[in-house]
């Protein structure tokens, strides 16, 4: 009979304790959602300030509206984080958002918890934060690389540098352009990967989905059913093609406007076909070890 010893022992003390945790929170919630379905009905009572499928989705449930004394909220992001992160919601609420979702959601945010987190890990502790670039927050770090505004999407405010001279030139003519009274925006500034992984000459990123249900104890699921997102160019790194969004950004609303744009695909596998052509150039155990990794950085990105 094997013992276990006192590394694994405390590990499973840990486990049983997130359990524990876990089914209190569901038999409160439960209690309290089952003394509101007397009062109720037992009919799920929303809010929602959109008007469109999510909208149409509850109703479909035969969900009831209400502006007062809601069981499910669904807001747009700012709303959430500037009023109800503020407000303390009965056990059985629910709302789209986690709070201090921003943390996460916002790149410079985001990076400065990575790095805090970083510092702080054990120097023996598995899976190290060493998984994103070198990476800068102006004007707060003056520092080459892409440079994305902090909050934009769809590859918005996205552009290269190669000299770092051109940084001071950047900054010279966007204060020229900025107006006094507007509030200086956040930029983020990473080490380019100029040697990616290419599948048929092409950049491509990956879009995966997460739902986390619990940040304590940490609970999360990951779809099994993501995507790859493909560039209509095939990669080059020459000089004369850093400004070519269609080679270096995978955003599908910049590769939409390509002339080579496949309307049919929209330039996408789904992770079954990506998967299987990685195993079939580098078998299924370097595949497996590399989505394992893959899930670490997202645990570790939600855990600090």
């Amino acid at each position: 009979r094997r013992f276990m010893n006192d590394k694994e022992k405390e590990k499973q003390n840990k486990a049983e304790a997130a359990q524990r945790v876990r089914q209190a929170r569901i038999a409160d919630a439960q209690k309290v959602a089952k003394a509101k379905a007397g009062n109720s009905g037992g009919v799920i009572r929303f809010k929602t300030t959109f008007r469109n499928t999510i909208f149409d989705a509850m109703l479909r449930r035969g969900w009831k509206e209400s502006d007062t004394d809601w069981d499910f909220y669904w807001a747009d992001r700012e709303f959430i984080y500037d009023v109800l992160d503020s407000v303390h919601l009965d056990v059985s609420q629910k709302v789209n958002h986690f709070r201090n979702g921003r943390e996460l959601c916002r790149k410079d945010l985001l990076i400065k918890n990575l790095k805090r987190a970083r510092r702080a890990q054990k120097k023996n502790e598995e899976f190290p934060y060493d998984f994103f670039p070198i990476t800068y927050i102006l004007p707060g770090d003056i520092f080459v690389g892409s440079c994305k505004n902090h909050i934009r999407a769809q590859g918005k405010g996205i552009f290269l540098f190669t000299k770092l001279s051109q940084i001071s030139d950047w900054r010279t003519d966007y204060r020229y352009k900025q107006p006094e009274n507007q509030q200086v925006e956040t930029y983020v500034v990473q080490k380019y990967i100029s040697n990616p992984y290419l599948v048929g000459g092409k950049k491509f990123d990956l879009r995966l989905y997460a739902l986390v249900t619990s940040f304590a104890p940490l609970e999360m699921y990951l779809y099994r059913s993501g995507f790859a997102r493909f560039t209509n160019s095939r990669y080059s790194n020459n000089a004369s093609d850093i400004e070519n969004s269609f080679i270096h950004l995978t955003n599908v609303a910049i590769q939409k406007t390509s002339d080579k744009y496949d309307k049919k695909h929209g330039g996408k596998w789904d992770l079954k076909s990506l998967k299987l052509y990685m195993m079939s150039h580098h078998g299924v155990a370097r595949v497996d070890r590399l989505f394992y990794q893959i899930q670490m950085v997202i645990i570790r990105s939600l855990q600090r």
